[in-house]
């Protein structure tokens, strides 16, 4: 059973070169402009591997988690289309709509929550998916971020040697994040995620949050399938899981307040995230800028996942990643 994941690894590195093939000759790319933090014409899309590797982890495990799976190739497909033209709000939102529906209902959040929260989880999880996309701004954010979230979470779905197993999905995920990183996690990336990649790992990321979050996944081990006839919440909400976000929820919450109080339209695209000023005004080198985020966050996951996280102790954290913001954003005004 080992063996399939070395095998698996080639199989998406060979994936990506394809897809690199075909988006060169199709000229599916970033052209820099004024709000970019690139200097050079960039491959697009190269994320189209994470979607694929939860496909292969769900076909060989007799495909498992069918509902989640459908949701997540239907937000990648809509994302994709979006990278190659403009595509409608409305159609967009649509397909977001289907595809946490497909979701919700994987993890029984119909039947665990309350009727009247199902509006409020709509709205906060489709914001976070969202969310998730605009803070894939410079290389290797995304990945480095993400594995910050998915190594200790890995480690919590079982034993450590379940890393090497296939029937944890996190070998897969991870897979991805390493074959796209190599081509990613440099000073002039090969590709970015695009869409199709930032929109999709942040669906995969809501879903393992949703499952700890309703404590269908507490102690660690599978998500129960619906086809359990039967199946216990461990004991409440864990509030904690919100943490696990805590620097992306940090930049994305104060950047937008920070726009309004600029009067901008926070729906158009912007250069004014915590992450963009420390790569492009303070000129930190884009990957350290990532590496800190990562860093910082994945310190944090491990004092989720080892300690028992008080609600006063979530708060004071938060407080501090604001107090730092706002440190930040006056030297910011005061230079400007």
């Amino acid at each position: 059973m080992p063996l399939i994941l070395p095998v698996f690894f080639l199989i998406l590195l060979g994936a990506e070169l394809l897809y690199f093939r075909l988006a060169r000759t199709y000229q599916i790319s970033d052209q820099p402009n004024h709000r970019s933090s690139h200097q050079q014409v960039t491959l697009r899309g190269g994320g189209i591997i994470f979607p694929l590797a939860w496909l292969g982890y769900s076909i060989w495990n007799g495909f498992a988690y069918p509902y989640f799976t459908a949701g997540l190739l239907f937000i990648a497909g809509i994302s994709f289309v979006d990278d190659l033209r403009p595509v409608s709000a409305k159609l967009r939102l649509g397909v977001h709509l289907l595809a946490f529906t497909l979701c919700f209902w994987e993890l029984h959040v119909f039947e665990l929550l309350p009727w009247w929260q199902w509006p409020l989880a709509y709205i906060l999880c489709i914001g976070i998916v969202n969310a998730y996309n605009f803070m894939d701004g410079i290389n290797g954010i995304t990945g480095l971020y993400t594995l910050a979230l998915f190594v200790p979470l890995a480690f919590q779905w079982g034993a450590p040697l379940t890393l090497l197993q296939a029937t944890n999905p996190f070998s897969f995920l991870i897979a991805a994040l390493l074959v796209f990183g190599f081509f990613n996690f440099r000073k002039k990336a090969v590709c970015f995620a695009g869409d199709v990649g930032s929109m999709s790992i942040g669906f995969t990321v809501l879903f393992l949050l949703v499952a700890r979050f309703l404590g269908i996944w507490a102690s660690g081990g599978p998500i129960p399938e619906r086809s359990n006839s039967v199946f216990v919440s461990a004991g409440g909400y864990d509030w904690s899981v919100f943490l696990f976000l805590a620097l992306y929820g940090m930049d994305t919450i104060l950047t937008i307040a920070y726009r309004l109080w600029l009067k901008e339209n926070i729906f158009q695209a912007h250069r004014l995230h915590l992450y963009q000023y420390l790569a492009n005004e303070c000129r930190w080198p884009q990957m350290v800028v990532a590496g800190v985020y990562a860093v910082i966050q994945i310190i944090i996951n491990l004092w989720i996942i080892n300690s028992s996280i008080t609600l006063w102790a979530g708060l004071s954290l938060l407080l501090g990643l604001v107090l730092t913001y706002l440190i930040v954003l006056l030297y910011r005004v005061k230079i400007a």
